[in-house]
């Protein structure tokens, strides 16, 4: 092996997925000692998210009878849904180190195109959304070539068109106006649910999924004797992930409507979305030579360079992506608002975003994420809003909770980054 490319796999770190294929631990106690060995160098992972979830649902279900019910759960991942998805964006671009303030708006604007055709010209909701994801990847490829091309720093840029793209919503609906979103689909996105067969089916297809996948791929890993988990660290993953799923579709599949008289069960459409985009993205951070390529790139720029790897082609990749999630986001915003307008996307949307991926695990030092951490940072943030409405607490309440929590977050990220360093890691 050739030191450019001792340097291109330095570059991918252990949180890209590949980890696996470096550290043998074929024994129970070994993967433990394994794991407790990186915690205590600073490759916490998602722990400190998992566990805040966690004493986040018992405070607030202690504190509140209703933050446990089925509706409130509901309630939770309908919002939590837009935030989910715009932080996968985000943490594709975090993960070169970069950073986009214009995700948020750019979802808006993408949402007020997919309103427009629709009220405005007659246009399926299909094309609608075809055009708004269009439109957010337009938008993140102009930004990626301003990064990429001339240099100019994601920070500038984004900011510019944080302020720009304001100016075009603004311009596209009118001060003070607003666009309705009536049509059923784009409505059903996080108004409808699956029936409770097909929730369950979903759920169960998902855990066979994921089982099936996870016993060849350690199946192939024995057979060519390659660095492995043992096989009862892959049971407890599959067991844990099935003990989750099946408990959420219960609690999704009761009925949760308040009055007597109607019937409201069943998982929001909502929720497949972003179980689907988190299998997609899962598979090409994880799985694929692009993946591993952003993870170079992230680590180490000049690195991935010298390797062969074509850094601009990667930063102008990652805001086309991020920015065409954010359209999608844009959209399921405006389903669950019933709206776009001049203010979609703006206001904290952003931040919460920013927020929830770097809360998940993803490092703002680039080179450290995954798709999961947008998942377990968003639903923190969703749940500390929604637990704190329920006790009627007001609004700068939030606003300082959710603020020392990223803080918590971002500390967590930098002792864990010195740590790593110190470890040599």
């Amino acid at each position: 092996m050739t030191d450019i490319d001792t340097k291109a796999e330095a570059a991918s770190p252990d949180d890209s997925g590949f980890d696996s294929d470096r550290v043998q631990n074929n024994t129970f106690g070994e993967a433990i000692r394994a794991y407790v060995g990186r915690v205590r160098g600073g490759d916490m992972g998602t722990l400190p998210a998992v566990l805040g979830l966690v004493v986040l649902f018992i405070v607030f279900g202690l504190a509140n009878d209703r933050f446990l019910s089925a509706l409130n759960m509901a309630n939770l991942i309908t919002q939590a849904g837009a935030i989910i998805v715009l932080a996968m964006g985000l943490v594709l671009v975090l993960l070169l180190g970069d950073i986009d303030l214009s995700a948020g708006v750019a979802g808006g604007v993408a949402a007020c195109v997919m309103g427009l055709m629709i009220a405005k010209h007659d246009q399926p909701w299909y094309i609608a959304v075809i055009a708004a994801l269009v439109t957010g990847a337009v938008i993140g490829l102009v930004i990626g070539l301003l990064v990429a091309k001339l240099g100019i720093p994601s920070f500038v840029v984004t900011l510019a068109f944080f302020l720009g793209l304001q100016g075009v919503t603004l311009k596209l609906i009118g001060q003070g106006g607003s666009v309705r979103v009536n049509d059923p689909v784009i409505a059903g996105i996080t108004k409808s649910t699956l029936s409770v067969t097909a929730g369950w089916i979903l759920a169960a297809v998902v855990i066979v999924g994921f089982a099936v996948v996870s016993l060849m791929n350690h199946r192939r890993k024995v057979a060519e004797n390659l660095q492995r988990s043992p096989l009862v660290i892959v049971i407890l993953q599959i067991v844990a992930l099935a003990v989750v799923l099946l408990v959420v579709t219960y609690v999704l599949n009761v009925n949760r409507a308040p009055n007597p008289g109607f019937v409201i069960e069943g998982i929001p459409y909502v929720l497949p979305v972003v179980v689907l985009l988190l299998i997609f993205w899962t598979f090409v951070l994880g799985r694929t030579t692009y993946g591993r390529h952003v993870y170079a790139v992230g680590g180490n720029p000049e690195a991935a360079r010298r390797a062969g790897i074509n850094v601009n082609r990667i930063r102008i990749s990652v805001f086309v992506f991020g920015s065409s999630m954010a359209g999608l986001s844009g959209i399921i915003a405006a389903s669950n608002l019933g709206k776009v307008s001049t203010s979609s996307g703006g206001s904290n949307t952003l931040l919460y975003a920013v927020g929830a991926a770097v809360i998940g695990g993803t490092s703002l030092f680039g080179g450290r994420g995954k798709a999961i951490h947008a998942v377990i940072g968003g639903l923190v943030i969703a749940t500390i809003a929604n637990g704190l409405g329920l006790l009627n607490q007001s609004a700068y309440i939030n606003f300082l909770v959710t603020g020392g929590v990223l803080l918590l977050a971002a500390s967590v990220d930098a002792i864990s980054r010195r740590r790593r360093s110190a470890s040599g890691v």
